[in-house]
């Protein structure tokens, strides 16, 4: 073979050999800035997103309801004796007026006897007074007696007058006391509980006796709410409320706000709230337990966002907005009410704005994210969201 030959194969197989060079070296360059692409996507978090929606509708709360009678008392007795006999039980119906009971009572009855006869002396004493009055005064007219016993006549007469008169208070007391051996009901209602029968022991009042019957007005019921601090402003008479019961699964029961407090318990921070239920066919009885749905109104001044989307900082309470370049923005936001899935932003942020889901503790202004691809998950604010930082307390 020639030299000519030989350097041009030496030629041709150091250029093959220059290119083989040249071609691993760019193979390398571009799979270390395809690696260094890769390691830098990589570090850009991937987040879900929600945006902060006016609150719109009102909120349904729910809260447990204590249910009593319209008007429920305890009878007492009035007088001192013995149970005669009694005429309602349990579950009667009675009217205003009806006789209860009877009680015996000998007692009054003798000191009645005594105080019409004192009465009767003291009006006879009165009208002996009152005539030796008159013939003195007619004396004293012609001088024949003194100014002085003439008065003390007058006096004496005044003074039987007022003896008299207080023998007849006495009578009339008695007279009062008399008429309480008839215990009689108070008010219209239902007869909710008979303690006592014939031949039972009597003593007056609360305090030395036990009640003898309890009678209640349930043709309407009273239901009593505590609302806590938060939405005692928004609960105000006329607020509508539908009433569920353990016994009626299957129906709600239309009540409306009639009263409340207006001032809140110290120790409890919660609003006394009294609706009333019309109860005219007795389904619903006095002392079951009503679980109240309050539809609450709406505010076109407040937020909406998922609870998990809030930061617990020590700046306070923050969530996570994204701008235009997808960059975070941490702002501070003031709580309203607490929806359990959802709470209610006061103030911190504008309508429609982007908020981060589940942001990770360690997420900071400034930091570059990718918003994960439209068939992610993404919970509507109020609606269930899965469990991040936790719920605001």
């Amino acid at each position: 073979m020639s030299d000519k030959k030989i350097r041009r194969y030496a030629w041709i197989a150091l250029i093959v050999a220059i290119a083989l060079g040249i071609w691993g070296e760019v193979s390398r360059v571009l799979a270390r800035s395809e690696l260094v692409k890769q390691n830098t996507d990589a570090a850009i978090p991937t987040v879900t997103t929600t945006t902060a929606e006016p609150s719109g509708a009102g909120e349904e709360l729910v809260l447990p309801g204590a249910v009593q009678a319209f008007m429920e008392a305890p009878i007492y007795a009035r007088t001192n004796g013995y149970l005669k006999s009694w005429n309602t039980d349990i579950g009667t119906q009675v009217t205003k007026g009806q006789v209860l009971a009877q009680i015996e009572s000998p007692e009054v009855d003798q000191q009645l006897s005594q105080s019409l006869a004192d009465l009767a002396t003291a009006r006879a004493n009165e009208n002996l007074s009152k005539s030796t009055n008159v013939r003195w005064q007619g004396l004293l007219a012609t001088q024949s007696v003194s100014k002085q016993d003439a008065d003390e006549k007058e006096g004496d007469a005044a003074a039987k007058t007022a003896a008299a008169d207080s023998a007849a208070a006495n009578v009339a007391r008695l007279r009062d006391l008399e008429s309480f051996k008839r215990v009689v009901a108070p008010f219209t209602g239902v007869i909710t509980a008979r303690n006592t029968d014939v031949g039972a022991l009597i003593n007056a009042g609360q305090s030395s006796g036990s009640e003898l019957f309890r009678i209640a007005d349930t043709h309407k019921l009273r239901i009593y709410v505590r609302v806590p601090e938060l939405f005692a402003a928004s609960t105000t008479p006329g607020l509508e409320a539908q009433l569920r019961f353990v016994e009626q699964a299957n129906r709600t029961f239309p009540a409306k706000v009639v009263r409340t407090s207006n001032s809140l318990d110290p120790a409890l921070r919660t609003l006394q709230v009294e609706l009333e239920l019309d109860n005219a066919k007795s389904e619903i009885f006095p002392g079951a337990y009503a679980e109240v749905h309050f539809k609450l109104p709406p505010s076109a001044e407040t937020l909406r966002l998922p609870a998990n989307t809030v930061l617990f900082r020590s700046a306070g309470l923050q969530v996570a907005t994204l701008d235009s370049q997808q960059r975070v923005k941490l702002k501070s936001i003031v709580q309203g009410r607490d929806f359990g899935n959802s709470i209610e932003v006061l103030s911190g942020l504008a309508p429609h704005e982007t908020v981060v889901l589940n942001p990770p503790d360690s997420i900071a202004d400034g930091v570059q994210v990718r918003i994960a691809q439209p068939d992610a998950a993404q919970p509507a604010p109020g609606a269930a969201a899965p469990t991040g930082n936790g719920k605001t307390g």
